[in-house]
């Protein structure tokens, strides 16, 4: 009695010790691996209707001027395929000392730096200057008195320079940015020519917890032209619901106007006045200012880098990896250079390159759930036929020109047509698209609405057909055996593919 007895509880104790085991060993695979739950968690986008006949090259819907540069819209709202893909997106020319006021969205954004004319500062040439402050990150920038880096001008007019603000970086052309949604962002221009910047609002996020429209808040400024005509396009879409807030009031600037000013004064210990300049309830210059005084923030020098790197989050530095629930948004890098030849994931240096930013490159972009796409094909160079078999993509022409085909679903070609620089495209999941370049060659930029994006070429030494065995392929398609092997064979490149052939472009010129 006494032996059963000892065996119950030597079993319970067991089945304890189990229990206990398996509970401390999931919650340490939870801390190591964050992003694991995340993108299984993260299966659910915004479902929308995909079934479109026709694809079209996109261009701005429309355009607002402030007074230092200019914004131009893809709205969704009023567009399939953009619908399709659940991706908004905006181009500003920033002007020289131009300031695009800090503002927040509700998706997460990914920017790529177009152009702008390098400004040498510590042996490296940057277009501009990008914040984004994270809720709940400290201010990791700071500067004391004793700086001899720079002065602030509150310390020339007498006032202490102990200023502190959260991480900066620098901007230079071929860079993306990638930021959260609740971030808050700004961008000032300190070249000498403009910086243009294309931004892709990924609306379908699942950090989207509104509805399927691209909503900028604004913390500074009086953007209220932006504001009604995003207003306008929005209500044009929603058709009657629109009609139940007809009563409602019309845009009215930054979020802060929409306080009482006695309870803003008292939120943040100042006085009605300042109150009121907080609102700017009087100011015209819309999303982007012009900065006529010394703009000076806390851009440290290389050695005060490098100094930090042992913190965490250096910008220049590649492939880190996670320790654990103490790296967070705070520390992880938002910017990474895409341009860089040397960058390339593939290169044929008789057709051209492509090269992708996601997560291994930029850790950030896990949390984001989002892939960054950098294209250059040569003149008459193609891009294989391929399908993006997890994700939507969406990509700007930045340069030259090139022929697209789009195929679906059901054989049909739903786009046959030349784009050009400046133009917006959407290719939906795992439908089959081509890319030709014109004789000035044909260059993009792109985002993939998934982390680690996966593209299935059709063609070349890693496609499709290339893994069929031959004897399916004579059969699929009513050839021989030699005729198969060739058409497996006889491209042998990766992906990117030189014409040195010359072939015309499927004659059609």
């Amino acid at each position: 009695m006494a032996s059963s007895s000892s065996s119950s509880l030597f079993l319970c104790l067991s089945l304890g010790s189990l229990l206990l085991f398996h509970v401390c060993f999931a919650q340490i695979e939870q801390a190591r691996l964050p992003g694991r739950s995340r993108q299984q968690h993260k299966q659910q986008r915004w479902q929308s209707q995909c079934r479109l006949d026709r694809l079209d090259a996109l261009q701005p819907s429309r355009r607002i001027e402030s007074e230092a540069g200019v914004s131009e819209y893809w709205d969704l709202e009023n567009d399939e395929q953009l619908q399709c893909a659940g991706v908004s997106a905006v181009r500003h020319t920033i002007q020289r000392r131009g300031l695009l006021l800090p503002y927040f969205t509700n998706a997460p954004v990914v920017a790529f730096v177009l152009q702008g004319t390098y400004t040498l500062t510590y042996l490296y040439l940057y277009t501009g200057i990008h914040g984004a402050v994270i809720p709940g990150c400290p201010e990791t920038f700071e500067r004391g008195q004793s700086s001899r880096q720079s002065r602030s001008v509150s310390a020339q007019e007498g006032y202490s320079s102990d200023e502190k603000h959260q991480k900066v970086r620098e901007l230079r052309e071929g860079d993306i940015v990638a930021a959260p949604a609740g971030a808050a962002q700004w961008i000032f221009n300190n070249g000498d020519s403009p910086l243009v910047l294309v931004s892709f609002i990924d609306v379908g996020n699942q950090a989207n917890q509104l509805d399927q429209s691209a909503r900028r808040f604004h913390l500074g400024g009086n953007p209220q032209r932006d504001q009604r005509s995003e207003e306008q396009v929005r209500s044009q879409s929603q058709g009657r619901r629109q009609r139940r807030s007809q009563q409602r009031q019309t845009p009215n600037g930054n979020i802060f106007s929409g306080f009482d000013t006695r309870l803003l004064a008292e939120s943040f210990n100042i006085d009605t006045e300042l109150a009121n300049r907080l609102q700017n309830k009087e100011d015209k210059r819309e999303r982007i200012v012009r900065v006529r005084d010394e703009f000076d923030v806390i851009t440290p020098a290389r050695i005060q880098e490098e100094e930090r790197r042992r913190y965490g989050g250096y910008e220049e530095s590649y492939g880190e990896s996670y320790n654990g629930l103490e790296e967070t948004f705070c520390t992880l890098r938002l910017r990474h250079n895409i341009d860089r030849p040397s960058q390339a994931d593939i290169f044929n240096p008789r057709g051209g390159r492509v090269t992708t930013v996601n997560s291994f490159n930029l850790p950030i972009l896990r949390f984001l759930q989002l892939t960054a796409e950098r294209g250059v094909l040569y003149r008459n160079a193609q891009l294989a036929p391929h399908f993006n078999s997890k994700s939507h993509s969406v990509f700007y022409v930045t340069r030259g020109s090139g022929r697209v085909q789009v195929a679906d679903d059901y054989g049909r070609n739903i786009f046959d047509g030349d784009l050009q620089e400046g133009q917006l495209f959407v290719v939906p999941q795992n439908h089959a698209v081509l890319k030709q370049a014109s004789n000035q060659g044909f260059e993009w930029i792109a985002v993939k609405t998934v982390d680690n994006a996966k593209r299935s070429p059709l063609a070349g030494r890693i496609s499709v057909i290339r893994g069929l065995p031959e004897d399916v392929l004579a059969n699929a398609f009513q050839m021989s055996r030699e005729q198969a092997r060739r058409l497996k064979y006889n491209r042998d490149e990766v992906t990117v593919f030189s014409t040195s052939q010359q072939q015309e472009r499927g004659g059609r010129d």
